[in-house]
């Protein structure tokens, strides 16, 4: 045990400083093209809603005109009438900055809302394709472990024929062989499926798309990097904006007013004639709402920015234990890749003895080719539990943004 300490602590070393340059460098390419025009249209009606909300609180300039006929005095009047009219509020006791500040706070919450949906499914691309790779090398092992079935076999019919063995040896030898044969239908299959589902999120190729090698990340860098945490802290800022925004609506407000006014009225009648007259007007204007429920739309924006400070808190509670988590699968795999080294250091030695009592008459070809498929078996169980290193890693990379 002391010397399987000592090896799994180097292996773990080394998968700290996995090279990744993917860490820092976008992996867009793994989703299709109409899945980034999506996300792309996402990000840019999210800077229109953005640009519309900061400025809300610039009010529309009212264009008025009209024009109306009459006959009360059995003669014709033409009306027209038209105006320009500005009701623009200049100070709101603070509600203007905070509606400013609200606004931008909204758009970088609803640009980490639509990161954290593109990483997902980047991640399932990756995942998607790792996986298919993984299904290549589990299918390359079950024909090694179909020739070693066949070959146990072969062995168990000849002890059978010469009366060394009795007929349910032999029928338990045709059993595993069946069953070997049957779990590589099924690896098969799981593979079709896992293509199925590639070709749906990605534009690659499969059969030469290369997957992203990770590195581990420490758990410092993942919580400073974290996009769930970041998006969980960008909606603590909007919602204490909106409570700011809350408040203010209910406290004095002041408005610049002007407006220009002009009327032309036609008569048929001598007496009128037409009458033509313009005017302006301008001023301030002081307005507070008294309302009944003042206090309680206060208080229920600010039970929103207390809730989402402790969401804020959970999420990071939330993302410690998966970290923990993603760390101790990576440490068992680690040791599941060990004992695969291990098994073919000495399924190695088996056979380089095999090979020399086989060259002296005392070993079959049958007890080298075992030994021959059982070597490379373990040599694909290091490949297939890297892979599995790297799809635990990929739960981390999902919520990893690297901003520099």
């Amino acid at each position: 045990m002391k010397a399987l300490r000592r090896l799994i602590t180097p292996l773990i070393l080394f998968s700290s400083i996995l090279l990744a340059n993917e860490k820092d460098s976008s992996l867009d390419h793994y989703i299709s093209e109409k899945k980034q025009q999506q996300f792309d249209f996402d990000y840019d009606k999210n800077e229109a809603d953005t640009s519309e909300l900061r400025d809300s609180w610039i009010t529309p300039i009212q264009l008025n005109y009209s024009i109306s006929k009459s006959n009360p005095y059995t003669n014709t009047q033409k009306s027209q009438n038209a105006a320009i009219k500005m009701d623009q509020p200049i100070f709101q006791s603070g509600g203007i900055y905070y509606g400013i500040k609200f606004a931008e706070h909204s758009k970088k919450y609803m640009d980490y809302s639509i990161d954290v949906a593109k990483r997902k499914l980047i991640k399932d691309a990756i995942a998607t394709l790792m996986q298919i790779k993984q299904k290549d090398l589990q299918i390359s092992r079950q024909e090694l472990q179909i020739e070693n079935s066949e070959i146990n076999l072969k062995l168990k019919e000849e002890q059978y024929l010469n009366g060394q063995l009795d007929s349910g040896f032999l029928d338990n030898a045709i059993i595993e062989r069946n069953v070997v044969i049957q779990s590589l239908y099924d690896i098969e299959t799981a593979k079709e499926r896992l293509i199925s589902t590639f070709t749906t999120l990605s534009d690659l190729d499969y059969k030469i798309a290369t997957t992203p090698h990770l590195e581990l990340l420490n758990e410092e860098e993942f919580l400073e990097h974290n996009i769930v945490l970041k998006m969980a802290e960008s909606k603590m800022e909007k919602d204490k904006y909106s409570k700011d925004v809350t408040v203010a609506k209910y406290l004095p407000q002041v408005s610049l007013t002007a407006g220009y006014n002009w009327t032309k009225t036609d008569s048929t009648v001598a007496v009128f004639g037409a009458l033509e007259r313009d005017y302006y007007d301008y001023g301030l204007r002081a307005t507070m709402p008294l309302s009944i429920n003042t206090f309680r739309d206060i208080e229920s924006s600010r039970i929103d920015y207390l809730k989402s400070q402790v969401i804020t808190q959970d999420r990071e509670v939330e993302l410690i234990a998966l970290f923990s988590q993603v760390m101790h699968n990576l440490k068992n795999l680690d040791k599941k890749k060990l004992l695969s080294v291990q098994n073919k250091e000495i399924y190695t030695k088996l056979l380089d003895d095999t090979n020399n009592l086989f060259d002296a008459g005392y070993k079959t070809q049958y007890d080298v080719d075992i030994l021959k498929n059982s070597v490379q078996i373990s040599e694909l169980d290091s490949k297939i539990f890297e892979i599995d290193k790297q799809l635990e890693l990929l739960a981390l990379y999902e919520m990893y943004v690297n901003e520099q």
